[in-house]
């Protein structure tokens, strides 16, 4: 059985080198990239990557959904640029390729990191994600963001862990909140729903405190709090855009 690694980028300089070295292994590894305006595709193409480009931004599931009718192989690896494979993972996924005993797919946990601290609380562990699966038996939601993958057939599970850099630093937790809660309000607004000053107040809210009460997220120390700060903020902010975007109709 051969291996796709699939890869979405834009301005993804400072992550891209680790993600494709973890990922050297694979038959064939496709980068498309969403115009950056960085070292990205160069340093993709250095990699010996396949890289294609696209000048318009329609969202994550889209984009990665193009990105999945450029691969060829057998199997596909969809990862963003900001994850990696550790040797465990890849040793469970040249397995479960090679015996996969009836799945289409597998799901794996993801650990994630917030301004350096690999987060085991918050909701952010164990995130199982799907990202394993043949070829044509799945595609991916037409979300903006915060897409998931639709799989045709039975999901497997694999122990080891993908990792992931989700947040550098505070400038990239304000950037990606703002970036976010814009797109989160597109979506909403564009299924026809409605919010209030009240409801983003609510939603704020309610969103700290099960970051940082009911998931724990208090076990994180000072970046449990920042992040249930933060996923706080994204929330407030998309219910307060999509009040305004329904004010401008």
């Amino acid at each position: 059985m051969t291996l796709s690694v699939a890869i979405i980028t834009r301005n993804e300089q400072a992550a891209i080198r680790r993600c494709l070295e973890s990922v050297a292994w694979a038959d064939e590894i496709i980068v498309l990239d969403s115009a950056s305006a960085d070292g990205t595709a160069a340093i993709a193409r250095e990699l010996r990557a396949r890289v294609e480009t696209t000048t318009d931004w329609p969202g994550f599931g889209p984009q990665k959904n193009r990105a999945l009718d450029l691969v060829t192989c057998d199997w596909v690896l969809s990862l963003d640029a900001d994850e990696w494979v550790t040797p465990g993972l890849r040793a469970a996924i040249e397995a479960a390729i090679a015996a996969p005993n009836g799945k289409c797919a597998f799901r794996m946990p993801r650990l994630s990191s917030y301004c350096g601290r690999f987060m085991r609380h918050s909701g952010w562990w164990p995130d199982h994600v799907t990202r394993l699966f043949r070829r044509g038996q799945a595609r991916f939601s037409d979300d903006r963001v915060h897409e998931r993958l639709i799989v045709s057939g039975a999901v497997g599970t694999l122990r080891e862990p993908l990792l992931h850099e989700a947040i550098r630093d505070l400038d990239e937790a304000l950037a990606k909140m703002n970036a976010y809660s814009t797109a989160g309000a597109l979506m909403q607004f564009e299924r026809g729903r409605k919010a209030s000053l009240a409801g983003a107040v609510w939603h704020g809210a309610w969103t700290f405190f099960r970051t940082y009460v009911l998931r724990a997220g208090f076990l994180d120390g000072r970046e449990g709090f920042m992040l249930a700060v933060s996923n706080a903020e994204g929330a407030y902010y998309r219910y307060l855009k999509l009040m305004l975007l329904g004010e401008k109709q």
